[in-house]
């Protein structure tokens, strides 16, 4: 069991980044990461071996995040809320950082099927066939959700349109 422990531990710092990018106040990604890992180390069939422990672990955390987001629904609560975001005193220098806060904030304006396949896949450089497990849905489903949410993200970031056409040529 210390051998899985192990596992679990090397795979934290994956599960945060993941948790960060997928949870919205008031969930909390800290949250979100120790949920996933409780329920995994009290698993009563805990990982085997040959399994992939990743998409093992990225399921319990997505499946933690979906049945919170179930439950703030229920009980009436905003769980999408980007409104809390501090206000900048002054202008950041950096263009990359501005570039990654328009990419978060585009991020949280697709829908949880998307971001969640966007992030999988381009984040955290799972297979199609991973994701679809992590997801619980065809690979099929993944790319449409990955194609769709990728093309939304440059409408939304502005990024990858000015060179194309607007209306076929007939």
């Amino acid at each position: 069991m210390s051998d899985l422990n192990a596992r679990i531990e090397a795979e934290v710092p994956r599960l945060r980044r993941y948790a960060r990018t997928l949870a919205r106040p008031p969930i909390s990604p800290d949250d979100l990461v120790q949920d996933c890992i409780v329920r995994a180390l009290s698993a009563t069939h805990p990982c085997e071996d040959g399994t992939d422990l990743r998409a093992w672990l990225f399921t319990i955390m997505h499946n933690q995040f979906v049945n919170e987001i179930r439950r703030k629904t229920r009980q009436r609560a905003t769980a999408l809320v980007n409104g809390d975001e501090p206000a900048l005193v002054c202008p950041p220098a950096q263009p990359h950082r501005l570039e990654l806060r328009d990419l978060h904030r585009a991020l949280g304006q697709l829908s949880e099927e998307h971001r969640a396949v966007v992030l999988l896949i381009g984040l955290e450089g799972m297979s199609y066939e991973a994701a679809a497990k992590v997801l619980g849905t065809a690979t099929g489903t993944v790319r449409s959700r990955l194609a769709r949410g990728r093309a939304r993200l440059r409408r939304l970031m502005g990024v990858g349109y000015e060179d194309a056409p607007t209306e076929l040529a007939a």
